[in-house]
């Protein structure tokens, strides 16, 4: 029982917030006495079921074996592995320890639960892995132990050329009236998402937590199809490096303030006309911030401003990039310099912790797996709660749309990746148009420069303007 030690601390610290439990604390000692052995029984099992997956960290497998063994383990034990597989995948990708422990399927289940109680929203988790011979997917929901499926008409070759077929067929503004990205959309959701329908409808799931292995990671999730509904119109879809690679905690943000800082002209990269009325819009008229632009945005005021001021959102519109090869290949463009993605932890973002972190102009290499790395992983190596970014460039006024959209619909709902979510199905639905010479959004009007008032054609609704937004890391 060498492992009691451990416990204590930790079953204490989970007693502690139990007792206040989404702010109703309980009323007798039975009650609390109850609790006190359930929590204590979990934490023991967690913390044995954790000793047994670490027994061999020391000698870390090949990925073929590593396979094998996820393919013939039991659920919790798959799970397990693949989540300490993917944190050493980005441990080494960013040259970082980036967790200290790591959480059982028994911790995620009570988490899960935990979350659903705060915010009234029920998430679940989905590991989707590719696998030479089959697709295998794993999922735990609020209080629930984890369930395993394998998909054996989905090997890796096949899944992954559909995935790069979606991918092409709706990053395209050539194809924006078009609907060819509807057949791989509907072949992928058959594979990815049908297996578990029937689970995550009998508990009432609307939230999505994807963890995806490699040429999955840059896979836009939220266009995937049922036949008559978008998977987005039926779930809030955010995609994260590992379950325990993320925070957990929840904070809502109706409050938040908001840092926008963006560039509309560069020397060497296209322009972005509408970054003006992108933070004006976000910094004075729908929230309460600072905004910044052009040569205001450098590197060293953001520094400056994270200092001196007490800022929950950072929005940048601006270019950026994850590319191939070691993450100093990555970059978010300033107006006179770039911030590499390996030196994106200079920045101090954690006084007061940034919630949210948002980049409108991003563009990541198709099926690279080191791009997808950086991606996946922006909110981690950033520091950040969570980010909100896209996997190829949006038009400007594409991006103007869902942006306005999304802080407006985050002053309304509980959780970021349910406004973002909301945005969406805005722009789907037609709610969100160019019209006039102005931006329609749901709820109000945003006067488009001169540069944009004449692409009134641009059909929003299609998932090129909407689909590559990915909330990345905690959807709360």
């Amino acid at each position: 029982m060498k492992f009691l030690p451990r416990i204590i601390p930790q079953f204490l610290e989970t007693l502690k917030k139990a007792k206040s439990f989404s702010g109703r604390k309980l009323k007798t000692t039975t009650q609390l006495s109850i609790v006190s052995i359930f929590l204590l029984a979990t934490v023991l099992s967690s913390t044995i079921s954790l000793a047994v997956v670490s027994h061999n960290t020391n000698s870390p497998l090949k990925n073929s074996q590593q396979e094998l063994l996820i393919s013939q383990a039991s659920a919790a034990d798959a799970v397990m592995s693949i989540e300490q597989k993917w944190e050493t995948e980005y441990e080494n990708y960013f040259g970082a320890n980036l967790a200290e422990s790591s959480k059982t399927t028994d911790q995620i289940s009570i988490t899960l639960l935990r979350i659903a109680v705060q915010t009234g929203k029920k998430p679940a988790v989905i590991w989707a892995i590719p696998q030479p011979e089959q697709l295998k997917l794993m999922l735990i929901t609020p209080g629930s132990k984890p369930k395993a499926w394998n998909v054996p008409e989905a090997n890796r070759e096949v899944l992954l050329e559909v995935a790069r077929k979606l991918r092409r067929a709706v990053a395209s503004p050539r194809k924006t009236y078009t609907k060819t990205y509807l057949i791989p959309a509907r072949q992928l959701y058959q594979w990815i998402v049908a297996p578990l329908e029937a689970t995550l409808e009998a508990q009432n799931i609307d939230t999505l937590l994807f963890c995806t292995g490699t040429g999955l990671r840059s896979l836009p999730l939220s266009v995937l199809h049922d036949g008559q509904r978008f998977l987005v119109e039926k779930y809030g879809i955010s995609r994260i490096p590992a379950f325990n690679l993320i925070e957990t905690d929840y904070a809502r943000l109706r409050d938040a303030r908001v840092l926008a800082m963006g560039a509309s002209e560069f020397s060497d990269l296209n322009p972005l006309p509408a970054v003006p009325v992108e933070l004006s819009t976000i910094a004075d008229d729908l929230w309460q911030g600072q905004k910044f632009l052009n040569q205001g945005f450098t590197l060293e005021n953001l520094k400056a401003q994270l200092t001196s001021g007490s800022f929950n959102i950072v929005h940048l519109a601006t270019h950026a990039e994850f590319n191939s090869g070691e993450p100093d290949n990555s970059y978010i463009q300033f107006w006179d310099s770039k911030l590499r993605l390996d030196r994106a932890r200079d920045v101090n973002w954690n006084d007061p912790p940034i919630e949210l972190l948002v980049l409108s102009a991003c563009k990541t290499a198709l099926g690279n797996q080191d791009a997808e790395l950086g991606f996946a992983g922006l909110a981690l190596q950033a520091g950040v709660k969570s980010a909100l970014a896209s996997l190829w460039y949006v038009s400007d006024a594409g991006t103007l749309a869902l942006m306005t959209e999304f802080y407006q619909q985050l002053k309304r709902v509980p959780i970021k990746v349910e406004a973002l979510r909301q945005a969406q199905i805005a722009m789907i639905q037609g709610r969100v148009r160019l019209e006039g010479g102005e931006l329609r959004g749901s709820s109000r009007g945003v006067s488009l420069p001169p540069e944009l008032a004449q692409l009134e054609k641009e059909n929003l609704s299609h998932p090129y303007y909407w689909a590559a937004f990915m909330m990345i890391s905690s959807p709360w």
